[in-house]
């Protein structure tokens, strides 16, 4: 193999590598927003799950009657 297939192989394999690297970086940077709103939609419905769960005893106690008694 002449030094100029040598080079030639060379610079395409870079050329590849480099647009391998891109096509990773612009997937990292997609899932990294997916990621962030994936974690503020758990923290949302976390937060509404607390909300809804509340303290079951004092929920019990603060409730009147129900209006046959």
């Amino acid at each position: 193999m002449s030094q100029d297939e040598r080079l030639t192989e060379l610079e395409s394999r870079v050329a590849f590598q480099e647009d391998t690297i891109d096509k990773m970086s612009t997937e990292m940077a997609h899932q990294e927003k997916q990621i962030e709103m994936l974690t503020r939609m758990v923290k949302i419905i976390s937060s509404n799950l607390e909300s809804m769960r509340g303290d079951p005893l004092s929920s019990a106690e603060d409730e009147p009657p129900p209006p046959h008694y």
